[in-house]
């Protein structure tokens, strides 16, 4: 029985500090989205989020911001990632707080 709840302990801190990694990266990463508008013939990009009840443009120019975009799928991924990241940790919890026969 030791033997299972120092797998769990381990477990827990395990996702507990992927957890953490993914937070912080989250919160250097951009949020929203890159749309792309066609005004009389020209094509313009502005990224695209929501600020309280309001959704904001912030115009980035006439030229497709690659790399915005590439850290913005990046952020995508690892909404992804902590969402089973959240998951394994609250399989996890539910183990440690059932109780032997």
């Amino acid at each position: 029985m030791d033997v299972l709840k120092g797998v769990l302990v381990e477990g827990k801190k395990h996702y507990s500090d992927l957890k953490e990694r993914i937070a912080k990266e989250l919160m250097s990463l951009p949020s929203g989205s890159v749309k792309e508008r066609r005004i009389s013939g020209a094509v313009y990009y502005y990224l695209q989020k929501r600020v309280g009840d309001k959704i904001v443009h912030k115009y980035l120019g006439k030229e497709k911001p690659v790399d915005l975009l590439k850290q913005i799928s990046q952020r995508r991924a690892l909404k992804v990632e902590l969402k089973k990241v959240n998951e394994g940790l609250r399989i996890v919890r539910r183990a440690e707080g059932r109780k032997s026969a």
